[in-house]
């Protein structure tokens, strides 16, 4: 189990209300923010503190890996210059009873603060460039002491089964299928593209049709595991369906691969991705053992064949916007 510290003064209640966290992917001005990358280190079952307002207000479970999701809409105007596509990361959430005051215990927190990227100034006050960040052990038991039995219990549930008890009835927030449903209605429905466009369009989506025959041009098995039977492939976006800007994109057969449905899987959510050479990049969130069965062998040196210079364009973003890194 992690511990984390996330700092919701502007958005703690839609974020709360929602069951999710939710982080740009880069700063405004396109630079890389430490703060949003540790969005791609949580895994279930993880800890996280709420603080908002001076206040420890709330405990969360970490419920999913992150995923690639729009700004959430009831965000309104706040962070309006954030990118509109973030990763979100489904929680749910105890609001406590006892709800500490940092400030008020520094005397006891202040030695156990991390050198880097803590998410307190020495005085109580909240760092304010600080979103979400990863704290020591030592401190997260801190904390945990001073809100008590809230916290212990919850702690020491997950410590012992490994799993939610029934009555904190999680509701998962609105996902990944949910969004590119919603894509795809927005498709079905736009009369001034013809239905014949319309149906290649969205049978792309599930690598399918028009789209497949595309990728068959270019691509003749599955990568990793070297399954050639078109009926088990399936055609997988390199730049996903959902972030195409265009349909031209969507139905680009250089902007797809031939996979198996678990490396699809893999592929698709960002636990790996493909280096323009050959190699294999695993993310490090990735269960090893899991890769072993689904025919991603670790222990060696794997290489899948070099790509042409459009699908190496495509996998450049995959890397970049996709990959859990």
């Amino acid at each position: 189990m992690n511990y984390w510290w996330v700092n919701q003064n502007q958005t703690f209640k839609k974020e709360f209300n929602g069951n999710y966290l939710w982080s740009p992917k880069r700063k405004s001005n396109g630079q890389m923010n430490p703060f949003y990358e540790y969005m791609k280190g949580v895994v279930p079952g993880d800890i996280v503190f709420s603080f908002a307002d001076t206040y420890i207000k709330a405990i969360g479970v970490i419920q999913s890996n992150a995923y690639a999701s729009p700004r959430p809409i009831e965000f309104g105007k706040i962070g309006a210059q954030w990118g509109s596509v973030g990763w979100k990361v489904d929680v749910h959430y105890i609001l406590l009873n006892n709800k500490i005051r940092p400030a008020d215990y520094m005397k006891e927190l202040k030695p156990k603060l991390p050198e880097k990227y803590s998410p307190l100034q020495s005085t109580g006050r909240g760092n304010q460039c600080v979103y979400l960040t990863k704290l020591p052990e030592p401190l997260a038991t801190a904390l945990i002491e001073l809100i008590g039995s809230e916290a212990g219990n919850l702690v020491d549930n997950l410590l012992s089964v490994n799993e939610i008890t029934p009555e904190y009835n999680f509701k998962p927030t609105k996902g990944l299928n949910e969004w590119e449903e919603d894509l795809e209605d927005n498709v079905r429905n736009d009369i001034l593209i013809p239905e014949t466009e319309r149906k290649s369009i969205i049978m792309a989506r599930r690598g399918q049709g028009v789209f497949k025959k595309r990728v068959a041009l270019q691509e003749t098995h599955c990568r990793i595991t070297e399954v050639n039977e078109i009926s088990h492939l399936r055609a997988s976006h390199i730049k996903p369906w959902r972030y195409c800007e265009d349909h031209t994109e969507k139905l680009n057969g250089n902007n797809g691969l031939l996979l198996t449905p678990t490396i699809d899987h893999l592929f698709d959510r960002g636990f790996i991705s493909f280096e323009s050479a050959g190699g294999i990049l695993v993310s490090p969130i990735v269960e090893s053992s899991s890769l072993s069965r689904m025919g991603i062998n670790l222990s060696v040196k794997n290489n899948v064949g070099t790509f042409n210079e459009e699908q190496q364009y495509f996998l450049e973003y995959h890397r970049k916007e996709v990959f859990l890194s």
